[in-house]
């Protein structure tokens, strides 16, 4: 094991790895914890609710003083709200909070629950009546990991908020990469387990750069610095991952129609407008198509927000936030498959790989 995938199993905190039956979900699900994430942009707070049901969840993103925001979508199945106030030519300038949910659509009532949270305390876009929290969303497709009936509510989104902190992050099986799968060219029965991961970097001048990435893709995961497959389809015999570019050439597909996706914010705690973050928003997708093969398909639906708190004003290059943009996109998507655990027919990076370490 070498390259990025070595850095960060070294990186993850050791865990018991567990397949688990679904009544136990989610007591084995949180495998990894870090300090170098995307709360380490000052007033950027993280918070993560799991269902008792199913895995599935919601991951919850605030930013209550409000952050500069802007979104690319590049996936073409994608489930999203309140994204067209997030074009650069439109009026509202800042977001007070971003959702990524599992339920596919279903999954959009997340926002409903902190847009009730942000209303109680007053926090929104100020109008002559009332202040209205700016909520956008992204959801990805886990309906295929037990009982599909099962997905977050409002109240999900609502308990995520009243979590969401500015300390370590967990990552792995949680929040919205809890029902998350990666590799499914073959059908979900020789996929592996995606998850929720975050990565920062910081530039000799005080700014940082972090991601926050939950990984459901159609393709597999690959370490950029190698080239080598993470997880994703596995063999016939389940021992290792199948090169999935003699898949795309070589046999039928076995697709799951707009099942897939990989979404998330990176953030900034630059000063950028709208116009500028929707470079780095572009740049992070650079990111996502290093460490996802194949990326932005026809049966994923790709989005990456992107956000700016304004704290650092002076020497900023939108050359060097970019590039960062895309190396913490990477990071957090690997790290977030690495710290996942199994379930029952979906195996872990961490069961192919011997562990963390």
């Amino acid at each position: 094991m070498d390259g990025l995938m070595r850095r960060v199993f070294t990186a993850i905190a050791c865990g018991t790895v567990v397949l688990v039956a679904w009544d136990l979900f989610p007591l084995h699900a949180q495998t990894s914890v870090t300090t170098d994430g995307l709360t380490s942009i000052a007033g950027v707070l993280v918070g993560h609710h799991t269902l008792e049901g199913r895995p599935t969840g919601c991951t919850v993103v605030l930013t209550t003083a409000g952050a500069v925001a802007t979104v690319d979508v590049r996936g073409a199945a994608p489930g999203t709200r309140e994204t067209a106030l997030l074009n650069p030519v439109n009026t509202v300038q800042k977001v007070h909070a971003l959702v990524f949910s599992g339920g596919s659509a279903f999954g959009l009532a997340t926002a409903d629950g902190v847009m009730r949270y942000l209303g109680e305390r007053q926090i929104g876009y100020q109008t002559r009546h009332a202040n209205i929290p700016i909520v956008p969303a992204a959801i990805l497709y886990d309906l295929a990991v037990g009982d599909p009936t099962i997905h977050p509510t409002w109240e999900c989104g609502y308990k995520a908020a009243e979590v969401a902190n500015h300390g370590p992050i967990q990552e792995g099986s949680i929040g919205a990469g809890a029902g998350a799968t990666v590799g499914k060219l073959r059908g979900h029965e020789r996929a592996m387990r995606g998850g929720i991961g975050t990565s920062m970097l910081e530039l000799p001048n005080g700014i940082r750069v972090a991601a926050l990435m939950a990984v459901n893709s159609i393709g597999n995961v690959v370490d950029p610095d190698t080239g080598q497959p993470v997880a994703g389809v596995r063999t016939e015999d389940g021992s290792s991952i199948a090169d999935s570019s003699y898949i795309l050439t070589a046999k039928a597909l076995n697709t799951p129609t707009a099942e897939n996706t990989t979404i998330g914010v990176v953030a900034t705690n630059a000063d950028l407008t709208k116009a500028e973050l929707a470079i780095v928003a572009r740049m992070a997708h650079d990111g996502l198509a290093r460490a996802v093969r194949p990326a932005h398909t026809p049966s994923d639906g790709d989005t990456i927000f992107a956000i700016a708190t304004g704290e650092i004003k002076s020497e900023i290059s939108l050359l060097r936030i970019g590039a960062l943009a895309a190396d913490t996109t990477a990071r957090a998507i690997i790290r977030g498959v690495l710290a996942a655990t199994s379930l029952p027919g979906y195996p872990s990076a961490r069961d192919l790989h011997g562990g963390v370490r």
